[in-house]
């Protein structure tokens, strides 16, 4: 397995992350909904992975439509283990 990096959004609550799937969608934003990976302790239980080419996208996307986020991390996973490094 080679080394994959991604933009990983995180929230305090279901109803948010339901909130920003549809921004996602609105802004055509490829994205999954994924279980919190457990390298990111902190959220809902539900988190949103997207390009981390999109990152300057999202930041911008949730500035305009006040989307309620706990926290935006790279996240990148290896063969060697997953690594989580919030960014903001």
């Amino acid at each position: 397995m080679r080394k994959e990096t991604y933009g990983v959004t995180t929230y305090q609550s279901t109803h948010h992350t339901i909130q920003a799937e549809g921004v996602f969608k609105e802004n055509g934003i490829s994205f999954r909904t994924i279980p919190t990976p457990r390298e990111i302790t902190v959220s809902c239980g539900l988190a949103i992975i997207f390009a981390l080419d999109d990152l300057p996208k999202v930041k911008d996307m949730v500035s305009r439509n006040d989307i309620n986020i706990d926290s935006i991390y790279k996240y990148t996973k290896s063969e060697s283990g997953n690594e989580a490094e919030k960014i903001d």
